[in-house]
């Protein structure tokens, strides 16, 4: 069999069937391979950073490791930025790499170049990706591609990268004489029962206990779990940006979002805390502030995580981890499964987030009000209330995230997700060229600010051409508002390239869409939006919204470095404050 087309008989035998990439010289063979067989498809997108954008998508929708091609030199450089996502994020994602045939490839290291198009990408990635490795020997390709897949998804998953010489992927192997690769023994679990029976102690003791939940319940698929976890005890669960999907917006234990851009109840909540329990996330600084030291002051902290590395990242500079509990979630719930709450003691706790929420909203009845613009709160309200159980809303980067993230309301069998660590502007275009290949019957809601949209456009090309149900929801205010927000902030407003006025440069988002042969919709302000929005949802295949929102409008609230989480911009006056953090002495003292 030629190596190319087992490759592919690989992948498809896995349950991977789409490819993502871009054709070049050295990957033709793998690429012809894909688009021959009978039950994968090979989706062509405009720009290799959207082939791995896509493949981490194509993972957080179905599960499946998502799986780009790419040529030699620059088509692989490409990739960069989008492996930086799948890493941070802990993506399971394949990159095939083309490589220059084995005779051009450099003898030395002191020698920049010798084939056309070669980059020795194995040093590039290897502090990027869990595993990096250039096939030099046809007969090897079925160990690697078996390795590089179980790496990819073992423990912490993440991205891995096989570069492959144009000559080897053009030679007949005898497939029955390739060797497997053997998984190592599964190690031996740790034993956590000590931390355990501590942590059990501690929730019997506490008064004012808080679960954060992240992204990492949905990437160990411990969702029923984790939920039950809570309902036991009756734990009040506030839930990170990407762990947003986990639970219905509804759902009573839900105390909804914290960190940088709140909710204040949220935070609130965390700063009266006498004890955290932290699960699927890192605990950045985005959840806890830029000034770390302020985070929780009065509460115990605990985090549970497989990696050790993120246990003992904590310097301090930053807060005190007072248990530590290294543990994949799966082994960690089942051994919390077993004492059972007799009573509700934390109903009175819960109460009081919910009165800060209702005291506190994001996007309270005036900002309806707005004549001239939409207001992005209120955009994000709408498609909350017109979407339904099962689309899936991916966002870009800036403004458009924050207020995404602060206003959604989540129904059951949506998802959310973005680029959570890495944050690159484009990246939620071509991620939703990933999901809509996961998911064909399902809605894609792409939620992008103009100025990332600029970084990907091409990708309209691709939806347009596979006529993807993707409705692409374009946050139009004239700029970088993030970036106009932090000018403001620390550099008296003195902007430079955030704007038109200040280098920035934008076409009319309606004659682009156009152009690319989309239908398009524009909503200016409220008197038009739900109409606008129906209209959009209402309509088959790809279509893009042009949203004109207010240039002025900030992300509100907001952590400016130095303060506490409960102390946002703009200010509460401080006897407010006060007030609400009396309810933990320990934080009052700190006051």
């Amino acid at each position: 069999m030629k190596l190319s087309d087992y490759i592919t008989e690989f992948l498809n035998s896995q349950g991977i069937k789409h490819v993502f990439g871009v054709s070049g010289g050295a990957i033709i063979h793998s690429i012809d391979s894909v688009a021959r067989h009978p039950q994968m498809k090979f989706i062509c997108v405009q720009h290799e950073q959207a082939a791995a954008s896509a493949a981490d998508a194509y993972w957080r929708t179905n599960g499946k490791v998502g799986t780009c091609m790419v040529t030699s030199g620059p088509g692989a450089t490409n990739l960069t930025t989008s492996i930086c996502n799948a890493y941070f994020d802990s993506i399971p994602i394949l990159c095939i790499c083309g490589q220059v045939t084995t005779p051009r490839l450099r003898p030395n290291e002191q020698l920049r170049q010798k084939g056309f198009q070669e980059t020795d990408i194995v040093s590039l990635f290897s502090s990027i990706a869990k595993y990096v490795h250039r096939v030099m020997d046809p007969m090897d390709i079925k160990y690697q591609l078996q390795k590089a897949l179980y790496i990819a998804q073992e423990g912490r998953g993440g991205p891995v990268v096989l570069d492959i010489p144009d000559d080897l992927q053009r030679v007949d192997i005898d497939v029955a004489k390739l060797r497997a690769f053997i998984p190592p023994a599964v190690p031996k679990a740790k034993d956590n029962a000590s931390e355990i029976q501590t942590l059990i102690s501690w929730l019997k003791d506490a008064k004012r206990p808080l679960v954060i939940y992240g992204a990492g319940i949905r990437l160990a698929d411990v969702i029923d779990p984790a939920l039950a976890f809570i309902r036991q005890w009756g734990l009040p669960t506030v839930l990170t940006w990407g762990g947003k999907d986990i639970m219905s917006f509804d759902d009573p234990l839900n105390m909804g979002g914290l960190g940088v851009v709140g909710p204040r109840s949220g935070n609130f909540s965390a700063q009266n805390a006498d004890l955290i329990i932290a699960l699927g996330t890192r605990l950045s600084q985005m959840i806890t502030g830029g000034k770390t030291t302020l985070f929780a002051p009065g509460a115990k902290k605990v985090l549970i995580d497989i990696d050790p590395n993120e246990l003992i990242k904590f310097t301090p500079n930053d807060f005190k981890l007072d248990l530590r509990i290294e543990s994949d979630l799966p082994s960690f719930f089942r051994q919390m499964s077993a004492p059972k709450r007799q009573e509700d003691s934390f109903s009175a706790w819960r109460a009081q987030i919910k009165e800060w929420e209702r005291q506190y909203p994001i996007c309270p009845p005036q900002k309806y009000q707005r004549a001239n613009f939409v207001d992005g709160h209120v955009f994000v309200k709408t498609i909350s209330k017109l979407s339904r159980p099962g689309d899936i809303y991916i966002t870009d980067t800036g403004a458009n995230i924050s207020w995404t993230l602060q206003a959604v309301e989540m129904k059951p069998q949506q998802r959310m997700f973005s680029a959570w660590n890495h944050t690159p502007m484009g990246y939620a275009l071509s991620a939703a060229v990933g999901a809509a290949s996961a998911a064909p019957h399902r809605r894609i809601l792409c939620l992008t600010g103009d100025g990332g949209l600029m970084m990907n456009i091409q990708e309209l090309a691709t939806i347009r051409r596979y006529q993807m149900d993707v409705k692409v929801f374009i946050f139009n205010n004239g700029g970088h508002s993030i970036q106009k927000q932090t000018i403001d902030t620390w550099l008296n407003s003195n902007y430079v390239a955030v704007d038109e006025k200040s280098g920035l440069s934008f076409p009319d988002f309606v004659k682009t869409a156009q152009a690319f042969g989309l239908p398009v919709m524009r909503a200016s302000n409220h008197q038009e939006l739900e109409s606008v929005v129906q209209q959009v949802l209402a309509t088959s295949g790809p279509v893009v919204c042009d949203l004109i929102i207010d240039p002025d409008q900030k992300i509100e609230p907001m952590l400016k470095f130095g303060s506490g989480l409960e102390d946002l911009n703009p200010k509460l006056p401080a006897e407010e404050i006060a007030r609400i953090m009396s309810i933990s002495e320990k934080v009052m003292e700190r006051l």
